[in-house]
């Protein structure tokens, strides 16, 4: 049985939460794997990786739910690629600190699909406030209880 491991969708993923799951990994020992389509650049910790996958629509999202197993983190704010590792059986976090379940998942992607219906007819525009201290140390908190959970003392 092979260790859990947590995922991480990079390409959008904060420098700040990124530096986070670095020194998670460094810390605890848990595999941390930053999945992107471009090249990244990471510290050298032992359990921290890259894979780059080709550019286009969803193929990082697809690198991800092919590889997570059940009791893995996937790190995305990405609610799609949420709802599919969910059914896998593992666990989705977002970068403000959101965890991502099997009983708030459909609400949450009924409101996606209803935001983007609402800025494709010019009613709602620009993107997510930046990143608030709040939304770091509520993602630290999420991340260390999973850390707690899932790592052998």
């Amino acid at each position: 049985m092979r260790a859990v491991a947590i995922w991480v969708d990079a390409d959008a993923c904060p420098n700040v939460i990124k530096e986070m799951l670095y020194r998670a990994c460094e810390r605890t020992g848990v595999a941390v794997t930053l999945v992107a389509n471009q090249p990244l650049s990471i510290p050298r910790v032992s359990g921290l990786s890259c894979v780059q996958v080709a550019q286009g629509f969803d193929v990082a999202d697809n690198e991800i739910v092919k590889r997570v197993a059940a009791g893995d983190l996937v790190i995305t704010a990405d609610i799609p690629l949420a709802a599919e590792v969910l059914e896998k059986g593992a666990v989705a976090l977002n970068p403000r600190g959101e965890l991502y379940t099997a009983n708030t998942i459909r609400g949450i992607l009924t409101m996606r699909d209803f935001m983007d219906t609402m800025r494709a007819s010019g009613v709602v525009g620009g993107g997510p406030p930046p990143l608030s201290q709040a939304d770091r140390k509520a993602f630290a908190g999420r991340l260390d209880a999973w850390l707690v959970r899932r790592t052998p003392v």
